[in-house]
């Protein structure tokens, strides 16, 4: 949804035909994506009517760079299975994991505490990144760390600082636009700081009218009252990331 705004992840489209269309797939631009294990970075994203025009696209094309550790998510019914046969020539390994999308109507809704006087809105930078990268349950490494020095760097991602300008409490966008990676460092925690966090994120999202919305893992049921306290709906389709990993050579030395 940012692709027409600026492309601030640095992704293209692709459809199966044109101008008639019944599958969509956005990839990043191939100097975008140079490191053939940043699965970070080498995300996908598909949209179809027709499942079987979407196998094609997915089989019968150069849309994939198949050599490249990837992600692909997605809503529709039928992506595993067309990643799975797809996989079976492409020599590829798949990891699924689903989780639930929670869109909120109106952000403005969201009740929040008022900010201690202690504290300051402010947005994230690149002296942040490291800490990001620490207390993020999927980073630690270096690909990560750029993952997340790109979503800084691209999107308007709010932060809470303290009195002394430490970081406390934040929540950026991943590349498809959804809200992710919120985190509150714990001494700070049960004050309502990532409510005032995500009614910023949200509010200006949706103010620049874009959807607010989330992904949240099925078994993170904190995370998923929260959304539903905060008055997030839960949509029905659950959103399929499918992780792709080419399989280790097995010719001989």
């Amino acid at each position: 949804m940012h692709i027409n705004r600026g492309n601030p992840a640095g992704h293209e489209v692709l459809v199966d035909s044109w101008p008639e269309f019944k599958a969509v797939l956005t990839r990043p631009r191939r100097e975008v994506s140079k490191d053939d294990s940043d699965f970070y970075t080498n995300m996908y994203a598909a949209f179809y009517h027709d499942p079987d025009a979407y196998r094609t696209l997915l089989q019968d094309s150069d849309a994939i760079n198949w050599a490249q550790t990837f992600y692909i998510l997605g809503h529709q019914d039928g992506l595993y299975e067309a990643s799975r046969d797809a996989a079976a020539t492409k020599q590829m390994q798949l990891s699924p994991s689903s989780y639930f999308t929670y869109l909120h109507p109106d952000p403005n809704k969201i009740h929040a505490r008022q900010l201690d006087p202690s504290m300051r809105l402010s947005t994230l930078n690149s002296s942040h990144v490291d800490l990001l990268n620490e207390t993020w349950a999927y980073g630690g490494s270096e690909h990560s760390r750029g993952y997340l020095a790109t979503l800084v760097r691209s999107f308007p991602n709010p932060c809470l600082l303290d009195s002394n300008g430490r970081l406390v409490s934040w929540s950026t966008f991943d590349p498809f636009g959804a809200m992710a990676h919120g985190y509150t460092l714990p001494e700070y925690r049960g004050h309502g700081y990532m409510t005032i966090v995500n009614k910023a994120v949200a509010v200006h999202v949706h103010a620049s009218g874009f959807p607010a919305y989330g992904n949240v893992a099925l078994d993170n049921v904190r995370m998923q009252n929260l959304n539903e306290h905060w008055g997030f709906q839960r949509l029905s389709p659950l959103c399929h990331f499918i992780h792709h990993t080419p399989k280790p050579s097995t010719g001989s030395i």
